[in-house]
Formats: C-alpha cells, sequence, structure tokens
C-alpha cells in the first residue's frame, strides 16, 4: 500500500520547464565520496550508498504567498542502494519518482522524524531499485524555510518591488531544496527559474545580464560545488561590468555607489591569481543584497553576495571583497570534508585575504587589518575558554549533536589564518606559497579532511625540508600556542596612546597653535606665520578609529564620549565598523542619549557581526535589556534567520 502524501498540483509545470537548457557535464576526477569513509554529523545521507553528481531544478518563485514550487532532479551514482537519503527541513514533499522526465514512476517514500534540537531537520527516505540512477522529488518551501529571506517592498532599496535571497551556509540550503545537505559530495547543477516579469534572478552559475520579458530564467553551473553555495537572489536589480571577467549586480539605487566603491576588483582579481594560480570559476560578479543580508559576504561561485555595510563611500572595507574572492580558492576550489573541519575555509582565506591585502595596500595596511582581528580573536577565545565549551578554541572541532554554526567563530578565521602566518614564518615565504599553489592544484574541485590536510603539509612541506613545526598545539589543543607569529603596527599604538591620553583627561584633540618663519616674496624680510592644527578624523582610516575606541578607559565619562561625537560623529558616520564600536562602548558607559541613533542602526542594518555585540551589551543590563526587546521585536521579522536566532537566544532567559 502506498504511503501517506502530501499532494499539490502544478498547473502547467511540465510546460514551463520543457525549454530546460542543455548542459555539458564536469566530471569530478576521483570522486572521494564513493571511496573514503565519510562521517558527516549534520547530513543523514548515505552517500557511501548513493551520491548526486548532477542536480537539475525547477523552480517557481511565488512572492504573492512566499513560496517557492520546486522540482528538484537528481542524477546520482549508485552502488547497488535500496534506498536514498536526503536532508530536508521544514519542506513539504509532495511526491517523489524515479527515472527521466518522459518515463517517471512514482515511488514510496518516508519522512523521518524531527532530530531532538530541530537543527538537522528530517531526513527523507526514498526506496529505489539497486539500478536506480535518477530520483525527483517534487516539493514546496513554508514560512519556516530559513534559507529564504522574502523582503517586503519597504525593506528593499526602490521602495517598490520585493526581494528574495538564499544564504545556505551551514546547513540551510536543505530548507530550500531536498539534497543531501553535506560539503562532502560535490556536483554540477542547473536550473530554470520562474520569476515575476519585472524582476530579475540571479543564481552562482552562469548568470543574465539583464531582464527579458518571458521572467523565465536558465542557469548552468558546469563546475562541482558542495550544497551550500547553491545561491538564488531575485529582485528589482541591473549589473555594471567592469571586466569581461567581473561586475557587480545591485538594486538601481545603489549601483552608483557599487561602482565606486569596487572598481578596483580587476586589480584584486589579478593579485589573487598572481599568488595562487589563474582563477578557475570563469567570472566572477558581486550581488549587493539588501542590509538584511546576515553576513558581510558570503563566497557562492561566479556570484558573491555582498552586504552593503561594505559600501562606505571611501573604499575602506573593501578587505569584505578581498576576502570573499579568496574564497574562490579557499572554500570553493578545496572545500572543507565536515563542518569539523571548518577551519580549512577560513583561515586559508582570511591568510590569502591578506596577502591580497598586501599586494594592492602595502604591508602596513595588511598589518593594520591582520593585528586588529587578532585582538578580536583574543577576546572571543576568552570567552570561549572561559565557557561551556572550551575545546571549540580548538581548529578541529567536533560538532556532532550541535549547530555547525557554533563553529564559526574567529577562531577557524583568525587561529586558522594565524597558524599559516607562523607556519610561513617557519619555513620561509617563498617555500610556503609553492605549498599553497601545490595544495590547491591537488585538491582543487575536491574536498579536503583535517587529516588529509595534515598529510599534505608532512608530505610536501615538513618531511621534504626536513623542519618540524607543533601543528598538533594549533589544531588539537585550546587556546593560542605561545609560538605565534605577532604583529605590532606602529600607527595602531600611536592610537592606543592617544586614547589612553584622552581618557586620562588630556584635550588631545585641542587645536595645537606653532608660529614659523616665513620669507616674503621679493623681500630679504620674513614674516613670522601663525600655524593652528588639529586633528580631522580623515588623518586616520576606519581600522585606526577602531583601535582609538578600543583603547578608551572602562570608566571614561558619558560627557567625554558625547564631546567625542560632537567632534567626529561617530554614531552617524556611516561607516558600520565604526558605529557599531562606538555603540557598545556608549552601551557599557549606560550612554542612554544614543539611543536613537543606535535603534535606527539595528533597525536598519541585518549583518549578524553588528547586531549581535550590541544586542549582547544591552542585553547585560535590565534596563537596556528592556528596551533592546522591544527594538527587536520591532525588527525581527525583517532580519535573516541567521541573525534573529542568534539574537533570540539573548532574550531567552
Amino acid at each position: 500500500m502506498k504511503l501517506l502524501r502530501f499532494i499539490a498540483i502544478f498547473i502547467g509545470i511540465a510546460v514551463l520547464f520543457s525549454s530546460c537548457k542543455s548542459r555539458s557535464k564536469y566530471v569530478e576526477p576521483d570522486n572521494e565520496v564513493g571511496n573514503d569513509t565519510i562521517v558527516d554529523n549534520h547530513s543523514y545521507a548515505n552517500l557511501q550508498a548513493i551520491n548526486t553528481i548532477h542536480l537539475e531544478l525547477e523552480l517557481d518563485v511565488n512572492f504573492q504567498n512566499k513560496t517557492i514550487y520546486g522540482v528538484a532532479r537528481h542524477e546520482m551514482v549508485n552502488n547497488n542502494a535500496k534506498i536514498a537519503i536526503f536532508d530536508t527541513r521544514n519542506l513539504l514533499i509532495q511526491k517523489v519518482t524515479t527515472g527521466k522526465n518522459d518515463e517517471e514512476q512514482e515511488v514510496d517514500f518516508v519522512i523521518g522524524a524531527m532530530d531532538k534540537d530541530s537543527i538537522l531537520g528530517q531526513p527523507l527516505t526514498v526506496s529505489i531499485d539497486p539500478k536506480t540512477t535518477q530520483v525527483n522529488i517534487y516539493y514546496q518551501t513554508t514560512k519556516d524555510s530559513e534559507a529564504l529571506d522574502w523582503l517586503d517592498t519597504l525593506s528593499t532599496s526602490s521602495k517598490t518591488k520585493p526581494f528574495l535571497y538564499t544564504q545556505g551556509q551551514a546547513i540551510l540550503t536543505r530548507t530550500w531544496i531536498p539534497l543531501q545537505d553535506s560539503p562532502s559530495n560535490r556536483f554540477t547543477y542547473n536550473a530554470t527559474v520562474k520569476v515575476p516579469q519585472d524582476l530579475l534572478a540571479v543564481m552562482s552559475a552562469e548568470n543574465p545580464k539583464e531582464k527579458n520579458n518571458t521572467g523565465i530564467y536558465n542557469f548552468e553551473m558546469d563546475q562541482p560545488i558542495p550544497s551550500y553555495l547553491i545561491s538564488l537572489a531575485v529582485g528589482d536589480i541591473v549589473y555594471h561590468p567592469f571586466d569581461n571577467k567581473c561586475g557587480v549586480y545591485a538594486e538601481k539605487e545603489l549601483i552608483a555607489n557599487c561602482i565606486y566603491e569596487f572598481e578596483e576588483l580587476p586589480k584584486m582579481m589579478s593579485a589573487a591569481s598572481s599568488l595562487y594560480g589563474a582563477y578557475q570559476w570563469k567570472q566572477y560578479d558581486l550581488m549587493v543584497l539588501p542590509y538584511s543580508f546576515p553576513f558581510g559576504g558570503m563566497e557562492n561561485p561566479r556570484l558573491t553576495f555582498v552586504n552593503p555595510t561594505i559600501l562606505a563611500g571611501d573604499r575602506s572595507l573593501v578587505s569584505v571583497i578581498a576576502h570573499e574572492l579568496a574564497h574562490s580558492w579557499s572554500g570553493n576550489l578545496v572545500t572543507n570534508r565536515t563542518w569539523d573541519d571548518f577551519w580549512l575555509n577560513e583561515g586559508f582565506t582570511v591568510y590569502f585575504e591578506q596577502r591580497i591585502m598586501e599586494v594592492l595596500y602595502g604591508k602596513e595596511t595588511s598589518d593594520i587589518l591582520a593585528q586588529l582581528e587578532f585582538q578580536e580573536m583574543q577576546e572571543e577565545m576568552k570567552e570561549i575558554l572561559a565557557g561551556k565549551h572550551p575545546e571549540d578554541s580548538q581548529l578541529h572541532l567536533n560538532l556532532k549533536g550541535r549547530n555547525p554554526d557554533d563553529g564559526m567563530t574567529t577562531i577557524a578565521y583568525i587561529k586558522g589564518a594565524f597558524f599559516l602566518k607562523t607556519l610561513e614564518s617557519k619555513v620561509g615565504r617563498e617555500k610556503f606559497d609553492r605549498f599553497l599553489k601545490h595544495y590547491f592544484n591537488v585538491f582543487q574541485f575536491k574536498t579536503v579532511s583535517t587529516a588529509a590536510f595534515i598529510t599534505e603539509m608532512e608530505n610536501n612541506l615538513l618531511l621534504s625540508k626536513k623542519l618540524s613545526f607543533d601543528y598538533d598545539e594549533w589544531i588539537f589543543s585550546n587556546g593560542l600556542p605561545k609560538n605565534s607569529v605577532i604583529i605590532n603596527s606602529s600607527r595602531l599604538k600611536r592610537m592606543e596612546s592617544l586614547a589612553k591620553r584622552f581618557s586620562a583627561g588630556e584635550n588631545v584633540f585641542e587645536p595645537v597653535v606653532s608660529y614659523q618663519w616665513q620669507k616674503i616674496k621679493n623681500s630679504k624680510k620674513k614674516k613670522r606665520i601663525k600655524i593652528v592644527s588639529k586633528i580631522k578624523r580623515d588623518d586616520f582610516i576606519v581600522q585606526e578609529w577602531q583601535t582609538f575606541i578600543r583603547g578608551l578607559s572602562d570608566d571614561i565619562s558619558i560627557v567625554k564620549l558625547q564631546c567625542l561625537d560632537a567632534t567626529f560623529n561617530f554614531s552617524t558616520w556611516g561607516n558600520s565598523e565604526v558605529m557599531a564600536e562606538w555603540f557598545v562602548l556608549n552601551i557599557h558607559r549606560e550612554n542612554r542619549i544614543i539611543r536613537p541613533a543606535i535603534e535606527k542602526f539595528i533597525s536598519k542594518v541585518g549583518r549578524r557581526k553588528y547586531l549581535l555585540p550590541i544586542y549582547k551589551a544591552l542585553a547585560s543590563n535590565p534596563e537596556d535589556k528592556l528596551w533592546a526587546k522591544k527594538v527587536f521585536d520591532n525588527s525581527k521579522a525583517y532580519y535573516h534567520a541567521v541573525s534573529r536566532n542568534s539574537i533570540a537566544k539573548l532574550f531567552a532567559n
């Protein structure tokens, strides 16, 4: 007897998607999924028995009821399996078939129980024949599909057109596509997407450059990627090319700012390629999303998603772009095998990002960025070591039974980068660069575990050079090893001194009057010239001002803070990095006069990096917490689920 299923009618779906684009198949050599025993604690998929090698999507994006109606057609390698297990979470599965489009047969399936903490979702187990190589899942998303952020018109720049974007990392892709949601399995994909005719759809694939008159768009990604890198954005967006290899998509209201801010993108691509080999993904474009996007950027191949908070107007935050571009090698080209190996994505990427910034803007600027991030990592490490999971201060993690997002801390990013910096200082930059080129070449379009990286490092860097390096302490021990390289920027030291002097009562920003003698033209006489010098905000870069704010004493008076704000306008600067630092300091000093500026900021910006510290500071004081909860309740519908869920935990008790 057939199992009870959800039933839905897809009107005209066969006609709509009959024009799917043909594809050229990319075959991954030595697909490790079939050869290695992979344990992924964050996926139900039976990858050793059967795994997807190509995914064909048919998607109908309905803004009216905020639902995607879809078919996910999985082309699979079957090792005599009688069941195929897929990951799902908060999806309505309508039916499952096997076989190609013209010979589909409906088959039985079981939707398993939700895991204890509703993190992994539910396994979808499909009955198949040992010779089955095609499984088709008909489904629709729900209001609880957390990868999707449906934005009403008031939350967009146009104020007249809606917007949709997806965010799949780490395991949210299963909330909008039923699939084997493990980074250990890479596959190609193509998609046909129907959207309203006045909107444009783009994906992490080969993309259109302008709207058509049908609202139907075809996409192809002929290079294998992990599931978390499948992405979709739909909105009233336009495209500007910088050259034939890169450009930027954005709502038309933002495009002029984007053109200025990202003008040096071709130079970044050239710098990155000169370091570690040619860019492998054909096209590199940016997609500037609305402010609700929870991250600074997301490295979707061929189409990096970025937050408009990096449009600072002075290119001071372009290191975010350098970071996402670096992911085209570390993360996208070579991917962490499981989420316990996340540091292999982010540690390498931060190191690479800093090397790109060094090429473009000099070592001094790169060191400033690195030192600032190191300080942030030290603060978070203190919290981790004193918390419930001090082992999270290790690079390689054990996240079994936990949300993989728990491992997305500065440990993976900055401790990982400083591990590589320390290793570089041990072996020398020239040898280390040769090793990284080798590493990216050997593992390109594959996934790699921490153990595999260690083997490669030993065989091709350490043993071959007869060098010893205690990598175990870095990778498998708590805290920061004593042999870590230390960066000391003289410019940041100056800002720390300036902050200390100001905190102690010295008016370091008072105009300084000096005199000098100047020769009078066509005369032997000289005249005495009065010179008034005063520190201006533009005298220092953003990261220097961040250091100054961090260096102010814990007991600095509210009067002094107001004086600083009146002089430099930190609370209205428009640079989110400085504003976030400034707001946290003022919250700790209980300067509630600044609340309107804080509310305006956290009601507009959805980036978790800024929201979480601000809400956390507010939640530490009962009076502020009460006020913050009201602001959160008014804004949470606008935040993406990634940010919303993180902040909600602060108000759970």
